[in-house]
């Protein structure tokens, strides 16, 4: 042996004498199961731990701590909890909560636990990534400086999302915010695209994998699906499992597309971890706690340092009720960097992508824009906001033309402005051609102005 490796080795041997001993595993009994919560007493065990339920004659039921008081200990199910009975033994164990990470993901579909779905053998991922990470430094966080394209004309022309934005769909059910996301999946320009699925319907992640996404956007994409009839604690794994595997590539300097289909069942599932632990309800049945959550998850997306990637991160967001006011919709447009709006109303009218562009706005897009790429944006809302506000005349014949020079212009322009909303899902236009389709409209304004 080497004197070199003789020192290196007697140093490791003194650096761990220095160190405390591991705390020993306590185990627990298990007293009491009230709906979704078990509750433990004589188990140490710190939140957000993971405990094994011994059940005889069953596998160990894997939980984890979602609180304590006094003596007792509260513990959530991951699994099935068939065949708990009082007193079984809960045992603490020393695993760390982290995810398989790697380009061995790319093309597979897993769980919350990273287990893969799709049949087609086990994960070839060997590096791990932590379920949760540490805040980024504000200061440290590289700007948003370039436009991202998307895919979708009526996004890059007029709601310019820059790479490394976080971004709301708001909508309603059934309004089309999962086939806007598959157009985005396949058309944006991302080296990585990660998929959350959480809380969604079985048979809408079949569909979504098959026919939304393809298999030429399943290729470079990891999608994380965690149906609603997982218990709430998977569900919100699920959303942190699919910006842990983000974080993972874009520290490695990727460019990274998530999409979390929905933020609202994310919150849903902290809801009823919240309320089964006993924490009061506040705004229309959703704990504090729930609106803590909401960011510390969002913020992990974005930009971190200048020599590291992006992760641009779009968030479905439920309005139960098409109510805008929603608590979480409400919640969620303050912590994001702009929502995209959906209109019942356009999608009832075979209007595709139904996007309400006067209810939508990136506030990224300064940024990232040329000076004349903002001046026919705000021309084309302006005509856009004109004819909405004097329909009602225009539709029973009160407005006669040349009342209002401009508004006759709007109207002269209205075919050719829903035109420029209206996209095929199996079209895909770049963000230049966005931007020239937005010049050729608006030409004759601009000569005129």
């Amino acid at each position: 042996m080497t004197d070199p490796t003789a020192r290196w080795l007697r140093r490791l041997r003194e650096a761990r004498a220095h160190l405390p001993e591991p705390a020993p595993v306590v185990a627990g009994q298990l007293t009491r199961m009230a709906g979704l919560t078990l509750e433990a007493v004589g188990c140490q065990a710190a939140v957000g731990t993971r405990c094994l339920v011994e059940a005889p004659g069953h596998a160990p039921v894997p939980c984890e701590v979602v609180g304590f008081a006094d003596d007792r200990t509260y513990l959530m199910a991951i699994g099935d909890t068939h065949g708990l009975v009082p007193g079984a033994r809960v045992v603490p164990t020393r695993e760390r909560l982290a995810v398989p990470a790697g380009e061995g993901l790319l093309g597979r579909v897993i769980d919350a636990s990273g287990q893969p779905l799709d049949g087609k053998g086990p994960l070839r991922a060997r590096a791990r990534q932590p379920l949760s990470a540490e805040p980024i430094n504000p200061l440290a966080r590289a700007p948003i400086e370039r436009p991202l394209d998307v895919g979708v004309r009526a996004i890059n022309g007029l709601l310019t999302v820059g790479r490394g934005q976080r971004m709301g769909l708001m909508a309603g059910s059934g309004v089309g915010k999962s086939v806007l996301l598959g157009m985005m999946t396949r058309y944006t320009e991302a080296e990585v695209v990660v998929v959350g699925l959480i809380g969604e319907r079985g048979r809408e992640v079949n569909e979504f994998v098959a026919d939304i996404l393809g298999p030429e956007g399943l290729r470079r994409a990891v999608v994380v699906a965690v149906p609603a009839d997982q218990p709430p604690l998977q569900r919100l794994h699920g959303a942190m499992v699919a910006t842990a595997i983000a974080e993972h590539f874009r520290d490695r300097g990727r460019h990274v597309l998530l999409l979390i289909d929905s933020l609202t069942r994310y919150a849903q599932a902290q809801r009823e971890i919240a309320l089964a632990v006993g924490e009061p309800p506040a705004t229309k049945g959703y704990p504090p706690s729930v609106f803590a959550r909401l960011p510390q998850l969002v913020e992990r997306a974005g930009n971190a340092h200048a020599h590291s990637g992006t992760i641009t991160a779009f968030y479905t967001v439920l309005a139960e009720g098409d109510d805008q006011n929603d608590p979480v919709v409400d919640a969620a447009r303050a912590v994001l960097d702009g929502h995209i709006v959906l209109s019942r109303e356009l999608a009832d009218s075979g209007h595709y992508p139904a996007i309400d562009i006067a209810r939508s706005i990136s506030r990224v897009m300064p940024l990232v824009t040329t000076p004349e790429h903002r001046r026919l944006a705000q021309r084309f809302r302006h005509y856009h906001s004109l004819y909405e506000q004097h329909r009602d005349l225009v539709n029973v014949g009160i407005y006669q033309r040349g009342s209002n020079p401009e508004l006759d212009v709007a109207l002269d322009l209205r075919p050719a402005l829903l035109d420029y909303l209206r996209q095929d899902l199996r079209e895909a236009v770049d963000f230049q051609t966005s931007l020239d389709d937005l010049r050729r409209l608006l030409a004759v304004t601009e000569r005129a102005a």
